[in-house]
């Protein structure tokens, strides 16, 4: 009680054999900056450095694996048996149907190897789950009773819907990256992705 505390500050001088360390603390007392994960300019596709002749005269990255399994020519992974479980509704989960023909228009870019079968499972069953809530909004409607007040909201199924589509793009990136950066032939036109919509209308005809 009483004591003043006097902030003293010490001058360095340049002397170009200390080196010092500055770190960089936040308010809370955390590190803050650096660089952030998928930061910075995106890697060129393959293919476009085939196309345009490698004008910067780099060598092209090629990895190569060693020990490692024969993977062309092998069999579709088989999907998780999750990806096809009957619901709470009676219908079987459309997800399985999705993993085969994403895997299938992987397979024909010769990409199907390098994208690993958890991605697409997640990817699947993201779309998957977003069918269903559009299934529900539709059954259902925009609108639900508030539990307490009994005055109308917004239906949970709108939001969730929003956040599956959200997270079905961003996991398509990560596969379609994937595509561009290995593939040496042609990797553009209709994609699974394109077809998300088309699934939604042929599960709800219940096909």
């Amino acid at each position: 009680m009483g004591l003043r505390v006097k902030k003293r500050s010490f001058k360095r001088g340049n002397n170009p054999n200390r080196q010092s360390e500055v770190n960089i603390l936040a308010k809370d007392g955390t590190n803050r900056g650096g660089a952030r994960v998928g930061a910075g300019a995106k890697k060129k596709p393959l293919a476009d450095k085939i196309a345009e002749g490698n004008p910067g005269g780099r060598k092209l990255t090629v990895m190569e694996f060693s020990d490692t399994a024969d993977l062309k020519g092998q069999a579709m992974p088989e999907p998780n048996k999750m990806l096809e479980a009957v619901q709470k509704d009676g219908k079987a989960l459309v997800a399985s149907r999705i993993y085969k023909s994403t895997w299938q228009w992987l397979n024909e870019r010769g990409c199907a190897a390098l994208v690993s079968p958890q991605l697409l499972e997640r990817y699947a069953m993201s779309v998957a789950r977003w069918i269903q809530c559009e299934e529900a909004v539709t059954e259902y409607g925009f609108l639900a009773k508030h539990p307490t007040t009994g005055n109308a909201i917004q239906s949970p199924y709108v939001a969730m819907g929003q956040n599956y589509m959200n997270q079905t793009n961003r996991l398509w990136m990560e596969v379609f990256q994937i595509v561009k950066e290995n593939c040496t032939g042609e990797y553009s036109g209709a994609n699974p992705q394109d077809d998300v919509m088309e699934r939604l209308l042929s599960a709800r005809k219940g096909k």
